[in-house]
């Protein structure tokens, strides 16, 4: 059930829920109303609900006073300036992200777009260092298993390289010594995992950023996941119906930079 809701004594009536909807589901008699026969056609975005300009309709049991009015968006300059000067961390300082900031910057990330807004998404976060600091343990004792049974494809055997760096020099190369490891993970049953995933990560990165925490992708541990030791993704409870996309190491940056870097090339194409 939609549990599709008008509040008459708020509703003006205007129209904006009708015109919004991108199924076209609802309609306007005495008030909005959803069609005959047309629920299981709603895609669940709660458009109708965020255009409301009087908080009259409610749907998907959503109170509208529960919601985030508009307010002031960031301005071009900062968010500018945030994108161009946010750098890849490979040294990050011996401090935790405190959890409940953390957990404020994962619950925000979710709100990103997901493909025919299926919101399967599901962030798969380590967040202390202990229980990395165990999962790291794991994960090269893994490689090093494989290794010796010979199971490494050869593409990927660049990897057990890292694995003897660790073990005789105790020099990081996979987790970089970072206190915290989020892997996206989406359902397959939706039509393109992988960019909802990256898509939600990158909400994530710039969230993280305005709060100082530092943020790299890590494609070396994702091939470690896809092609060394997938069964390590069952150590972490992710799903093996999911989808994953290029992990994030996260944590307070050990190095400040000081200005962004400056591109070189266009890489933008004008269609005429």
């Amino acid at each position: 059930m939609l549990e599709f809701k008008i509040d008459q004594e708020k509703c003006i009536k205007c129209g904006l829920c009708v015109n919004e909807c991108p199924v076209s589901i609802i309609a306007l008699k005495d008030f909005p109303v959803i069609k005959d026969n047309k629920e299981n056609a709603c895609l669940k975005c709660q458009h109708c609900l965020a255009v409301c300009p009087t908080g009259a309709l409610s749907i998907l049991g959503k109170d509208p006073k529960d919601s985030i009015s508009l307010g002031e968006l960031p301005e071009h300059d900062k968010m500018v300036r945030l994108i161009k000067t946010r750098r890849t961390i490979r040294k990050y300082a011996n401090k935790e992200v405190n959890k409940e900031l953390l957990y404020n910057i994962l619950d925000t990330a979710l709100y990103a777009p997901t493909s025919h807004n299926k919101n399967s998404i599901i962030f798969n976060v380590i967040d202390n260092r202990e229980r990395l600091n165990k999962f790291k343990e794991l994960t090269y004792n893994t490689i090093k298993k494989h290794e010796e049974n010979g199971t490494i494809p050869e593409k990927y055997l660049y990897v057990t390289k890292f694995q003897k760096v660790w073990e005789k020099k105790g020099i990081d190369i996979l987790f970089r010594d970072a206190p915290h490891l989020l892997i996206a993970s989406t359902s397959n049953a939706t039509n393109l995992p992988k960019t909802d995933g990256t898509i939600a990560l990158s909400y994530f990165e710039l969230l993280a950023n305005t709060n100082n925490i530092g943020t790299l992708w890590d494609g070396f541990l994702y091939w470690v996941f896809k092609y060394v030791a997938p069964e390590l993704l069952e150590e972490l409870g992710i799903p093996k119906d999911h989808t994953i996309c290029m992990p994030l190491l996260f944590g307070y940056s050990a190095t400040k930079y000081k200005r962004s870097i400056q591109l070189e090339g266009e890489h933008i194409n004008t269609i005429k």
